[in-house]
């Protein structure tokens, strides 16, 4: 059984133009998913899947394979990751691999990221038999207790509470966690199964939340480059 690494990074991002390449402590963050995915145990090969010369370019600099262009139907605003994960997963069939063989997906936006994350999720996924791993943190936020939403008419209102529930402190409000993406570990068999990432058995990792930044916004961005330039003095 083959493990092999996959970095998903598409060239639209609106939010943060240019982000899957934007230097953070000098490596792209491209780079960062791809020198992980290298170090980990056992792995077959690091894939870059990119509708983005620019991207592609920067992946092969880094060390990863870039096989292909992908398509620009799979690289939209709209465009469902697991569809980018299933055109991988074909490909790698195409070219000899097992549908049992393990597909770690290394987003580019989680560059603070250690080897032992990616590793302890690999091995959750062996030793649970779970369709997949996911990577999380414990939330702060809790949709019975601190988040609304607004109304039409401009009121808020509690976005989760339930027919005569009282909770009025965090302490009292079921346990929530935050999906990050650090790291998610699967098989190319369920990949190609699925019609959803959730439509099996799903377990996860707890990660670190200094090591969990999800870079969507600007701010992201400069909390992990603090993060980072914190950690390098260590």
């Amino acid at each position: 059984m083959n493990i092999w690494v996959g970095v998903f990074a598409r060239g639209g991002s609106k939010g943060l133009p240019g982000k899957n390449i934007r230097p953070l402590g000098g490596i792209p963050l491209v780079g960062h998913s791809i020198r992980v995915g290298l170090q980990v145990s056992g792995v077959s090969g690091v894939i870059c899947s990119s509708d983005s010369t620019e991207i592609m370019a920067c992946a092969r600099e880094y060390g990863a394979e870039v096989p292909f262009a992908r398509p620009a139907s799979l690289s939209s605003d709209t465009s469902p990751e697991i569809e980018s994960w299933k055109h991988l997963a074909r490909h790698l069939l195409t070219q000899g691999a097992s549908s049992d063989d393990i597909l770690v997906s290394l987003p580019a936006t989680s560059p603070l990221r250690e080897v032992c994350d990616v590793e302890a999720a690999i091995a959750k996924h062996t030793s649970s038999g779970a369709d997949l791993v996911v990577s999380y943190t414990p939330s702060t936020r809790s949709p019975w207790f601190n988040m609304v939403i607004q109304e039409d008419d401009g009121g808020i209102r509690p976005f989760l509470r339930e027919e005569g529930s009282s909770i009025t402190r965090r302490q009292d409000a079921p346990p929530v966690l935050s999906l990050t993406t650090v790291v998610y570990v699967t098989s190319l068999k369920y990949v190609l199964e699925a019609h959803d990432l959730f439509d099996g058995t799903v377990v996860g990792v707890e990660i670190p939340a200094e090591r969990a930044i999800d870079i969507d916004t600007e701010l992201d961005f400069h909390l992990a480059s603090f993060l980072f330039e914190l950690n390098q003095r260590r």
